[in-house]
Parts: structure tokens; C-alpha cells; sequence
């Protein structure tokens, strides 16, 4: 608690050196690691404000790891929290240091003020977590970034309410009592010493599960793009189809998304689980087979149009196909036919433009389209 509270105190040594602060200055002056140093910082400025703590710290009651988790527990209370309050979550917290370790420090204080302000606990929890709901709205991210050699990294951050969702799914496919997933089971020869069925890791699992989730999912469920259900397209060649060798291509990608490249018998396997539609491919690339359906520019039909059209066919528009609608360059009510070579794929925006009085349309060679305003 001394050493903590002259830390506190020299701000002079970190100013001579030029260092931001303490922190940065012990970190390079005794080569320590710099995040250990800015948290026994903030341990030091909050043991200045808080005497019944830094007391306990200094009689040897409550001990380092204890006094940084009650010093987090206090600086997360909500800043429209009297003083009075906070000074009794404090004494409260220090009490509970002599019969809890850390990890239980740590759960006791996201609920101390049900302890010691029952009265105004739930309101201000209330007010707290939608605070908190909001700011992960606004910061919640995903990322999915190829990595070259088969596999795909993904990196996120999701509000906690989503996140339970999917442990809880994740969960349900990793149950031990669950035969194991033969796609993730050891099968190396295990080693001296060591039980017969090796342990796969959990994190291979929970990779696994994520995997077998995604092809559990029903695609009748999901969101439609322009009209059309979300369908995985998987694109073979003739010849591979009948070698059952070869590779085949995923598609249709939809933004920051690429063009993925899969065996033959992975594509089938996918096939025999999800709802994929297969399109054939002759040896000019033409689409043979897209399946049949009973509706004018019917599923099927999209489906050939964002394998061809790929993505807006407005010139100078990268909108991706997954996200266009089906139009008409000949329009139905003036003898247009609903077949693939009267059809290209416009965003929403050109759609609207092209019903617009306001433009004209020029139809460019290869089936794109360009805009003119009207004088």
C-alpha cells in the first residue's frame, strides 16, 4: 500500500523523464510489462480516494488481487450513484474480502448496490444495461478475412445477449454425452501414459459445432435478397459431376466476400445436408440445369442471373447480386418475355431509376445499362 500510494504521488519523476505517466515510466525503468504497470496505477489513484480500502490494503485485510477487483466494482458504478452510496458498496466490498477470493469479489460487486441500495438497485441496473445494449450496438463488429490455405479467420465483437445464444447453441453440438463429430476426432496413436481416446480440445469443437451450425440452418428461415430466399450455389462442370472428382465454386458472394474453391466430394457431402442448389456447367460455361420452378422469373431464374450478372449491371455499380432485384429490359407490359436473356440484375437504387421519367436508359453491349438524366 505504500509502494501504491508513492506511485500515486510521482507524477514529478514521470514528467522529468518525459514519460506519459507512472506506468509507462516503471514499465521501462524495471523492464516490466507496461499493462501491469497501468494497472497497479489505477490502483494506486483509486486507493487515494478510497481511505477504507487503502486502510485494508495496509493492514494486510484485503490483498492485491481483492483490491483491484473492488476498486473495478466501484469505478463501474454508474456515475449518477450518490457518494454516500458508493462509500457504502466500499466498506461493504472490504467486509466481504476476509470469507471471498477474486473470482467471488468480482460477482459480489456487479451486485452490490442490491446489498447496500435495494431501493434504487434496479432502476439504475436498468438504466446501466441499456446503456450498455446501445454501445454495443453501435460497436459490435464482424469480420471474415481468408487466410489463404483453406480456411477463413473470423473476428467479432457481438452484444452479450447474441453471444449466449450461440455458447448455448455451440453448447448443445459439443454436449460430451453427444457421440463424437468423427470429422474432429484425434488420430494420431496416443501417448505413454496417456488414456486411449484422446480429449479433443475444446476449441476444435466449438469450431466444429460453429461449422455444423451454420449447415443446420434452415435456409426458409432467413432473410430473402431481392426477392430470393438466401441459397447456397455450389458450381460444377459436367465432366466433374459425372468423374465425381474434380472442384467446385462457391457462389454467390455477397460484399467482401471471394469466390471459394471446394473439392467435388465436399460439395457433395454439402449436399446431402444443406439446401444447395447445384448448377451444372457445359463446356462454354453455359448453365445447363438450375432445377424448375412454377413462377415467372422464378428462384431458379435469380439464381442464373447472379451467376452470370454476378452484380449490378449499371455502369459503374458494384452492388453484389445477392442484394439486386430482377428487371426487365424489354418491360412485361410492352411484350417483354420473363426468360434469362430479357432479365439483368439492377440494386434497388438503378431499379428505381429505371422507372424514373427523370432518366433515360441506354442498354450497353454484354446486357449492362447506362443513365442519362433528361434535360
Amino acid at each position: 500500500e505504500l509502494r501504491l500510494r508513492v506511485a500515486a504521488d510521482a507524477c514529478d519523476v514521470a514528467e522529468e523523464h518525459g514519460a506519459r505517466d507512472v506506468g509507462a515510466w516503471t514499465a521501462h525503468a524495471v523492464r516490466r510489462r507496461r499493462a501491469d504497470c497501468a494497472r497497479e496505477l489505477r490502483l494506486a489513484l483509486a486507493l487515494a480516494d478510497r481511505p477504507v480500502l487503502a486502510a485494508a490494503v495496509r493492514e494486510g485485510a484485503v490483498n492485491l488481487d481483492q483490491a483491484h477487483v473492488i476498486a473495478d466494482a466501484l469505478a463501474a458504478l454508474p456515475g449518477d450513484v450518490d457518494a454516500e452510496v458508493v462509500d457504502r458498496a466500499e466498506v461493504a466490498l472490504v467486509g466481504y474480502a476476509a470469507d471471498f477470493d477474486p473470482t467471488d469479489l468480482h460477482r459480489l460487486g456487479k451486485r452490490i448496490l442490491d446489498v447496500v441500495a435495494p431501493e434504487i438497485a434496479e432502476a439504475v441496473e436498468a438504466r446501466h444495461l441499456a446503456d450498455l445494449e446501445a454501445s454495443a450496438r453501435q460497436r459490435m463488429r464482424l469480420g471474415l478475412r481468408a487466410c489463404g490455405d483453406g480456411t477463413t479467420r473470423i473476428s467479432g465483437l457481438i452484444p452479450d445477449a447474441s453471444a449466449a445464444r450461440l455458447a448455448t447453441y455451440l453448447h448443445a453440438f459439443t454436449n460430451p454425452r453427444r457421440d463424437a463429430d468423427p470429422s474432429v476426432v484425434e488420430e494420431r496413436a496416443p501417448k505413454a501414459g496417456e488414456p486411449p481416446h484422446h480429449r479433443t480440445p475444446y476449441g476444435r469443437q466449438a469450431a466444429a459445432a460453429f461449422c455444423q451450425l451454420l449447415e443446420a440452418v434452415d435456409p426458409d428461415r432467413l432473410p430473402l435478397h431481392g426477392g430470393d430466399a438466401t441459397t447456397l450455389v455450389v458450381t460444377m462442370t459436367l465432366d466433374s459431376l459425372r468423374s465425381e472428382i474434380g472442384t467446385a465454386t462457391l457462389g454467390n458472394p455477397g460484399p467482401g466476400d471471394s469466390h471459394d474453391r471446394i473439392t467435388a466430394g465436399e460439395a457433395r457431402r454439402l449436399a446431402c445436408t444443406a439446401n444447395l442448389v447445384p448448377a451444372v456447367l457445359g463446356a462454354k460455361s453455359e448453365i445447363l440445369d438450375l432445377g424448375r420452378s412454377q413462377r415467372l422469373y422464378n428462384r431458379s431464374q435469380r439464381r442464373a442471373m447472379g451467376l452470370r450478372d454476378r452484380e449490378c449491371r449499371a455502369e459503374g455499380c458494384h452492388v453484389p447480386a445477392p442484394w439486386c432485384e430482377a428487371h426487365h429490359l424489354t418491360p412485361w407490359s410492352r411484350g417483354g418475355r420473363t426468360d434469362l436473356d430479357d432479365g439483368v440484375l439492377l440494386c434497388s437504387r438503378h431499379h428505381h431509376h429505371v422507372h424514373d421519367v427523370g432518366y433515360e436508359v441506354e442498354q450497353l453491349a454484354g446486357g449492362g445499362v447506362r443513365f442519362h438524366r433528361r434535360v
